[in-house]
């Protein structure tokens, strides 16, 4: 996901994508270590969606605070 679309999107889409995308982390996670995974590039992918939108929501909150 890149960053722009997720500075379009609203805080409570944030929020929302950022519980699908930890939910598909741990599926990918339980998948590779039950049978292994086709991507596991994809692991790496979803963790770096999640920090991106953790900054977003921190960079809000900060400037929401001031």
């Amino acid at each position: 996901m890149k960053i722009n679309k997720i500075k379009e999107m609203s805080s409570p889409d944030l929020e929302k994508e950022l519980s699908e995308l930890k939910s598909e982390l741990f599926k990918l996670r339980f998948n590779l270590a039950a049978n292994g995974l086709d991507n596991p590039v994809k692991i790496r992918e979803v963790k770096k969606d999640i920090a991106r939108i953790k900054t977003v929501l921190n960079e809000r909150e900060l400037s929401d605070n001031k």
